[in-house]
């Protein structure tokens, strides 16, 4: 389980992420959408497109690129949470994505289509 202040800075850095994607023009419908299968960052419209974000932060590149952290095992809890998302919400058949906004200090980069 993460610790009160890794999930305070996490907040923090998906907050900033959101902001950012608004500035873009994306809607943002979720945040920290939790279900049983996992957790999604954010969802979103960007155009007609339903797109679930994974927000990853690093101070720094020590430790890797933010987006290395997005292992597939990440990704499978991502697209399960995002089909039972899909189905609670009865979406019919609208155009999805998976994207991810790595935070490296202060820089971020929205990676479209990421998975």
């Amino acid at each position: 389980m993460d610790s009160p202040n890794k999930r305070r800075i996490g907040s923090r850095y998906e907050r900033m992420a959101a902001e950012y994607l608004k500035k873009q023009g994306v809607v943002i419908l979720e945040q920290n959408y939790q279900a049983r299968q996992g957790e999604i960052d954010l969802i979103g419209m960007d155009k007609d497109y339903l797109i679930f974000v994974e927000v990853k932060y690093r101070k720094n590149a020590e430790s890797g690129a933010p987006a290395e952290a997005v292992t597939l095992w990440k990704q499978r809890h991502i697209r399960m949470t995002a089909q039972y998302y899909l189905y609670s919400r009865r979406y019919g058949d609208i155009p999805c994505r998976f994207d991810v906004v790595c935070i490296l200090d202060q820089e971020i980069q929205w990676i479209q289509d990421a998975f």
